[in-house]
């Protein structure tokens, strides 16, 4: 971890979004109310990334642009010196849009590609995303309950329908588990073995607590299943900058890189980016530091907060900035619980139901907040 102490990034002040058209605080219905359902922090980024666009918005041309192949590279070292893990540059996929587009386009190789009438099987609770871009492709999904235990959230055991493909946040989200490394182990070798594809949506990975490892999909699985692995990433959530649309997949096999390269073309879209570019390899480059910072500040907001929820905690966050809570544990009405959180406490969060069938009765708030809007809220968690 850095010395450098959280405080000097800004995360303790007052952080003013007004004019900044934010999706976030568009939810607050009302004035006074603290948005806290979507996953998008309240804290300043990292100055490198405000200072890598600065310039190049200096260059008044801003045309097409070529992919700059030192950005694979780029990445492998963020890897190796953030997971310890070994990524391939030839694994990369350096891709002009976010990570649902990402997912999307990687849905549409898929069924070109593997078992194409089989369902595609991924967790709930789980991001909204994964049903949504499913049905968008016309794939057919199954959701597969999570089994909450005193520990958090474990895997189903049972025996499974062969797949297209198994969805999975790691992260998870919207817990903040960190599903363990022979988990995702036996998930590659089981979809490998059932000629599927293994998809690891790893937007929160490096956003793991400190003493929590990360298990990379694609440097976890054994190397004979890993053309069965791919894993997605993006600077969006780590450097909070998911505004400006970047992502990068890790696709080992090299026939699936031509696939979804060719999907990408497909729908008018190359490798590379503007923007893109410019964002991703200053944050890559330069943002270790607020990174550090900013675990230490997420770690002592997570700290307070389960403190002070307890029992309600559904499973303790290991994690990113997402909590998820038992409404009723609460004292709130399981139906109605956003509205009941809004009306007594004004804070906003996200329903559980959004997440699909596992999350009815939860809720779940983001903690990425500076620390003198963190004690307003537990103030007003009083309330309940």
């Amino acid at each position: 971890m850095s010395s450098t102490p959280p405080a000097d990034f800004g995360f303790d002040a007052p952080f003013d979004r007004a004019g900044t058209g934010s999706s976030k605080w568009a939810r607050a219905e009302t004035p006074g109310v603290i948005p806290m359902g979507l996953a998008d922090m309240d804290l300043p980024g990292p100055p490198a990334v405000a200072e890598a666009l600065a310039r190049r918005a200096r260059h008044r041309a801003y045309g097409y642009t070529v992919c700059d192949p030192a950005g694979r590279a780029l990445v492998a070292r963020w890897y190796r010196a953030r997971h310890g893990v070994e990524v391939d540059p030839d694994w990369v996929l350096l891709l002009p849009c976010g990570p649902r587009t990402a997912l999307r386009l990687l849905l549409e190789t898929v069924r070109g590609t593997f078992r194409p009438r089989a369902p595609v099987l991924f967790p709930t609770p789980e991001w909204g995303g994964f049903a949504q871009l499913c049905r968008a492709a016309g794939i057919p999904f199954q959701e597969l309950p999570l089994r909450l235990t005193p520990d958090g959230y474990r895997l189903p055991g049972d025996p499974l329908p062969r797949p297209a493909a198994v969805l999975l946040s790691n992260p998870h989200n919207p817990s903040g588990t960190v599903w363990p490394t022979g988990v995702v182990r036996g998930l590659a070798g089981w979809a490998a073995d059932s000629g599927a594809l293994l998809v690891s949506d790893e937007v929160h990975g490096d956003l793991t607590h400190p003493g929590r490892p990360h298990p990379v999909a694609v440097t976890t699985a054994d190397p004979e299943h890993r053309h069965h692995v791919v894993t997605l990433n993006s600077v969006g959530k780590t450097f909070n900058c998911s505004g400006l649309p970047s992502s990068f997949a890790l696709v080992p096999d090299a026939h699936l890189r031509t696939r979804f390269t060719d999907t990408m073309a497909g729908f008018g879209l190359w490798e590379g980016g503007l923007v893109e570019q410019t964002v991703q390899q200053a944050a890559l480059r330069e943002g270790g530091p607020w990174l550090d910072a900013l675990l230490a500040h997420l770690v002592a907001a997570r700290t307070r907060l389960t403190d002070r929820l307890g029992p309600a905690v559904r499973s303790a966050p290991r994690a990113s900035y997402l909590l998820w809570l038992d409404a009723a544990a609460l004292g709130l009405p399981p139906a109605t619980a956003r509205r009941a959180l809004l009306d007594r406490c004004g804070l906003e969060a996200s329903d559980g139901a959004e997440f699909g069938p596992g999350g009815h009765g939860a809720l779940r708030l983001n903690y990425a907040l500076p620390r003198s809007v963190l004690e307003t809220v537990l103030e007003r968690l009083d309330r309940l």
